[in-house]
């Protein structure tokens, strides 16, 4: 009788080494220990913890999340406990996992960007910061630091200066030319480029003719944006060498696999999270059990197999 052989799942993002090329997206899974009693953590390629500030933030007045055709909206505003706090609180139990663990962060201004990464830089347990750049610079009028290539490069390697950790860019879709950003942030020093972030967008009630959501406009996630999601990771793939990580619509292991077939060296889940908690590990059940019946022996063997 064969002994069944399982094909490899590893996978390298730069320094990282990651089990299997299955991150959570951050925003989704909380600080991970909400999730500790429906997944084995330690299964998991990587954990991405919700975005970090400075300080303790609320977020925005409800309503913030609308169920739409083929995805969601969400105005959350990203509320967190503060950097402080999440050392002190959540960071002891993740300690506890084999897992790669992942500190997002996002900043109004370069300086906040620069203290909490300084801040994560020291702490024990993390091994990479993940920098959202889809936040308003608060004293360049509200500009989103991710839409300007010189903006989003000067927030890289401010980050950069301030910690020895690997740092992936998070790019936001809003913008003309997402190869332009993805050039600028890798020649500012990014190790890795995880995108999209959400796509901007918004749902009328017709009872009241306002906005469902109280802060009007929201970030639209889930199925409706993989295929946007697909080709923004095609598109920087032609145009970077560090590694990219794919990220919009993924509920499968088969969407999963799109991403890595085009190049992308890892996925995150997102929305999926909320319809199943199950979701990050049945996509990197469906990858094995699809790599077995191809006979593929390793993940890496189907990274950018792409025939344009």
């Amino acid at each position: 009788m064969k002994t069944k052989i399982s094909p490899k799942m590893a996978v390298k993002l730069g320094r990282l080494n990651l089990r299997n090329p299955v991150m959570t997206a951050s925003g989704t899974f909380g600080y991970g220990e909400e999730y500790a009693g429906y997944v084995d953590l330690n299964k998991l390629g990587a954990i991405i913890v919700k975005g970090l500030s400075l300080k303790p933030r609320l977020g925005n007045p409800p309503p913030r999340i609308m169920e739409t055709t083929g995805g969601m909206l969400n105005a959350v505003g990203l509320q967190n406990i503060g950097v402080e706090a999440f050392i002190e609180e959540k960071l002891p139990c993740l300690r506890k996992y084999k897992t790669v663990i992942i500190a997002n962060i996002y900043g109004e201004t370069f300086d906040e960007y620069k203290k909490v990464a300084k801040i994560l830089s020291s702490a024990k347990g993390l091994h990479a910061l993940e920098v959202n750049i889809s936040c308003p610079n608060v004293k360049k009028g509200g500009l989103i630091f991710g839409c300007d290539p010189k903006i989003a490069a000067r927030v890289t390697r401010f980050v950069k200066d301030e910690t020895s950790l690997p740092v992936i860019i998070k790019l936001t879709p809003n913008v003309t030319d997402i190869t332009v950003i993805a050039q600028a942030v890798e020649k500012a020093g990014a190790d890795a480029i995880s995108l999209i972030n959400t796509l901007t967008g918004m749902s009328v009630d017709l009872k009241n003719r306002r906005s469902h959501l109280k802060n009007i406009t929201g970030g639209l996630s889930g199925p409706a944006i993989k295929p946007v999601a697909l080709h923004m990771v095609w598109q920087v793939m032609q145009r970077v060498s560090v590694p990219v990580i794919g990220i919009g619509g993924i509920m499968t292991a088969r969407d999963a696999l799109e991403f890595l077939i085009v190049g992308a060296k890892a996925v995150q889940i997102g929305t999926a999270n909320f319809t199943n908690p199950l979701a990050t590990v049945d996509v990197i059940e469906g990858i094995e059990n699809y790599l077995a019946a191809n006979k593929i022996k390793d993940i890496n063997d189907v990274i950018g197999t792409f025939h344009p």
